[in-house]
């Protein structure tokens, strides 16, 4: 839902250098536009929050509004239909199958994945089996939850599975698609493992009720979680609108680094992400392990490939995903050139 002098290419903007714009890369649009967001809240969207309240987007004149859907089954046609402009989404077997089907939509640049060694979706174990769960080929025989099947909490679980040398037959898997039940029948001893979530694992850390095990990197460190995703029609006919925005996100992406990574001004992005995310306790934002998202935007796109092979081989997928039509990263390619590389300290 685009509101602008500038649609359709009528009032093209010059991409040059401009000092009316306080980042002194792009000049602002010559008139304000508003971009929907699709978001509801999800820490994973933080790159749209920082930029947001850092007045990243206020620098290209561009007014940010955020958007809930119930479900994916109603966000996807209206993102495709250019009534959202932006959304994130997560890989199953569904969201493959509405593309496939005729729901454009492009996948643009990453929105979550794993931070090595500290993941913020990963496998837990109850307390009173920490002598007895050693290693991943240790959970033979126990019960574990996971969140969905076909989809990208599945996958992670078959990768886990792979790597302990356990077949699923080895294990007994409980669907438990709400997170928090999983706190909560761990600690009533009704599951012995689940794939959790922050911050859940800090919380049921810190209340004697698991333990972290391992990490998710063990097993699935190229593992892409969440994607930003578009409308074609953001994309294709609002080319100086699309730039400007992937550029503000990404500088809203960076700072949550510095913050996150480098420790860099912290206590400003934790009062961001509490305002605009369902963890209000600064003091847990301390703790928790945060998504991963890249500075530059780059996505782990082979190995959205591999979960695509895993809903196929499963019989879950109806029609062809086309990859090469679907992802289109060059808009955010284009905003890294304009705002320069963010380089990863060594």
């Amino acid at each position: 839902m685009l509101i602008s002098g500038c649609s359709n290419g009528e009032e093209k903007v010059d991409d040059s250098m401009s000092d009316e714009n306080p980042s002194g890369d792009l000049a602002p649009l010559s008139k304000e536009v508003k971009v929907l967001i699709a978001e509801d809240g999800a820490a994973s969207g933080a790159g749209f929050y920082i930029a947001k309240e850092k007045g990243y987007f206020d620098d290209y004149n561009i007014n940010v509004e955020f958007t809930q859907f119930a479900n994916s089954d109603d966000m996807l046609p209206a993102l495709a239909a250019g009534e959202v402009d932006i959304a994130g989404g997560v890989s199953t077997s569904s969201f493959f199958n509405a593309i496939a089907q005729g729901i454009d939509v492009k996948i643009i640049a990453d929105k979550g994945h794993y931070v090595d060694g500290n993941s913020y979706f990963s496998f837990v174990i109850r307390n009173d089996l920490e002598d007895e769960i050693k290693d991943y080929s240790d959970l033979k025989g126990k019960k574990i939850a996971v969140s969905s099947q076909n989809a990208v909490d599945d996958y992670i679980y078959h990768e886990m599975l792979k790597h302990a040398g356990l077949t699923e037959d080895d294990v007994e898997f409980v669907l438990m698609s709400d997170f928090g039940n999983m706190l909560a029948a761990m600690g009533n001893g009704t599951i012995d493992a689940a794939l959790q979530i922050e911050p859940l694992i800090t919380q049921g850390v810190e209340q004697g009720i698991h333990t972290r095990f391992g990490d998710a990197t063990d097993f699935a460190p190229d593992a892409q979680i969440a994607m930003v995703l578009a409308s074609p029609v953001f994309l294709n006919e609002e080319e100086d609108v699309s730039l400007r925005f992937m550029a503000a996100y990404l500088k809203g992406v960076r700072d949550y680094n510095d913050a996150f990574i480098k420790g860099e001004g912290k206590d400003e992005i934790i009062d961001i992400m509490t305002k605009h995310t369902a963890l209000k306790d600064p003091a847990l934002w301390e703790k928790v392990a945060v998504t991963g998202l890249d500075p530059n935007g780059e996505m782990f796109i082979d190995d959205i490939k591999k979960q695509y092979d895993m809903y196929e081989k499963n019989g879950a997928t109806r029609g062809e995903f086309d990859f090469d039509k679907s992802i289109d990263t060059s808009v955010t390619e284009k905003a890294v050139e304009v705002i320069g590389k963010y380089e990863e300290e060594e």
